[in-house]
């Protein structure tokens, strides 16, 4: 029978994250410890998935304030079901849409032209002669959204 609280030393073993990583996302109120008459943290089980996610996200570009926000949609006071990872996950779809979109054109497009304006690139004088994608923003043009102007 497994124990129904882990310690961070097993969080870390079990998450792959190292101890003082926890500790920092505690701090950042990304995940929940319990503390024992010693002062021990002790975990539930679930922040397990909690870390996880926070992982996985980090891979992917997703800042730790986005993390944020997105787990304080979680409900504090239970275990999050099947039902409330669903409308997290929903509420991020587009953002990893978006992110998905950014790597494959990243894959697809980092050999030739990507709009930076070095013009080191013999194909850069042809795709982007005089520096030309200038005028769109600063950045890689051709690998970043167009962003609609604000007014």
């Amino acid at each position: 029978m497994r124990p129904e609280t882990l310690t961070i030393g097993e969080l870390a073993a079990r998450s792959g994250v190292a101890p003082s990583a926890l500790r920092y996302y505690e701090r950042l109120g990304l995940i929940r410890a319990a503390r024992t008459s010693g002062n021990q943290r002790r975990f539930d089980r679930a922040e397990v998935r909690r870390v996880s996610f926070i992982r996985i996200a980090q891979q992917v570009g997703v800042s730790l304030e986005e993390i944020r926000a997105a787990l304080e949609t979680l409900p504090e006071s239970r275990t999050p079901t099947k039902a409330d990872w669903a409308r997290l996950s929903r509420q991020w779809r587009h953002r990893l849409d978006e992110q998905i979109e950014l790597l494959t054109r990243l894959r697809d497009r980092l050999s030739g032209c990507i709009g930076c304006g070095c013009l080191s690139l013999r194909a850069c004088a042809i795709y982007n002669p005089d520096d030309r994608l200038a005028a769109e923003g600063p950045g890689p043009r051709r690998l970043l959204p167009r962003r609609t102007p604000r007014r």
